[in-house]
């Protein structure tokens, strides 16, 4: 690259909110399930979304430049590659994710000074509660919220079954796990293994049908409550996707140690999250963790970080185990 490029590219890097807020209307609008049935034109489209036609043809036809819906003679767009994943029945919809970032979750960023210069979430600063707080209060975004989840999760899921050999466990909690998306694979595959979904209890609420749906109420209890009070006794593993990430070091070990009171001795805590490597290789758990910072006050942590984290809670960390997505296994066994 020459020396002239490179304030364009750091030009188009500045504006690269445009792409993501189009591509938020386009969610928003559902455009790509639109699609489905085959090409209409901006005035079709419109009718269906009331929308402005003329508006409407100007956002397609930007998102075309970019690989997002083509644009044929006859003046009809039509789903692309890139545009698949926006239909909300995608196996890997990203819809309810582009729907999630481009409104609650982009607010923050505007705000990202304020969390430079205090350390707080932007996200309380603007809503004056915390994310979790908000969802429990907003059942609408709490939807939007789990399908976005749903989807970015989705290949971490192989990643892990991939990766990971559950053999020897018989019974694992998975501690905040949400809509249980990821303990409903692990139990597929393992039908030896029985499962403890343990989330707040509206959360569990939620994730009751997937469990259902799945054939797994037999194997798998579903337990509200909360992880900072205490985490029922009972399973000889836990796993925690995504979950210490959300909190500071001195909540995250209040975890930790409620971890460590229902295990037994030897018990396996499983952490899977990215882990921070060293260098300024490309890695996108570098901006999750400023992601962290101004919605959830929490933070990304390197390996050392973890090992720390463990050892103050009562844990020997054993190993990190890299899996073919972003996320690592973090393993660790109670002392």
């Amino acid at each position: 690259m020459t020396d002239q490029a490179y304030p364009q590219q750091l030009e188009q890097m500045i504006t690269g909110y445009c792409i993501s807020q189009s591509i938020y209307a386009a969610a928003k609008l559902e455009i790509a399930d639109l699609l489905i049935s085959g090409p209409q034109t901006a005035q079709q489209l419109a009718r269906a979304t009331q929308t402005d036609a003329e508006s409407l043809y100007r956002l397609l036809r930007a998102l075309a430049s970019v690989g997002i819906f083509a644009e044929n003679e006859q003046g009809e767009f039509s789903l692309t590659p890139l545009a698949e994943p926006l239909r909300s029945d995608h196996p890997e919809s990203k819809q309810a994710c582009a729907i999630m970032n481009g409104e609650d979750q982009f607010r923050p960023w505007c705000e990202i000074i304020y969390s430079l210069q205090t350390g707080k979430p932007a996200y309380d600063k603007i809503w004056g509660k915390s994310v979790f707080e908000f969802l429990a209060e907003h059942p609408d975004k709490a939807k939007i919220f789990d399908r976005a989840m749903t989807g970015i999760h989705g290949r971490g899921n192989d990643s892990v079954l991939d990766t990971y050999d559950f053999s020897d466990i018989q019974v694992l909690a998975d501690v905040g796990g949400g809509n249980g998306l990821h303990l409903t694979g692990i139990l597929q595959t393992n039908p030896d293994l029985r499962g403890q979904l343990f989330d707040l209890p509206h959360v569990v609420e939620r994730a009751r049908i997937h469990i259902e749906q799945a054939g797994l109420k037999d194997r798998c209890d579903l337990v509200g409550g909360d992880f900072f009070t205490s985490i029922p006794p009972g399973p000889d593993a836990i796993l925690m996707r995504h979950i210490i990430h959300d909190w500071n070091d001195e909540k995250s070990l209040n975890i930790l140690r409620n971890c460590h009171t229902a295990l037994p001795d030897q018990g396996k805590l499983l952490i899977l999250e990215s882990v921070i490597q060293p260098g300024n290789a490309p890695f996108w758990g570098k901006f999750v963790d400023l992601i962290m910072l101004l919605v959830t006050g929490g933070k990304e942590r390197t390996a050392e970080d973890f090992r720390s984290l463990f050892d103050r809670a009562g844990f020997e960390m054993t190993r990190v185990i890299p899996t073919s997505s972003d996320l690592c296994i973090v393993e660790g066994i109670k002392r």
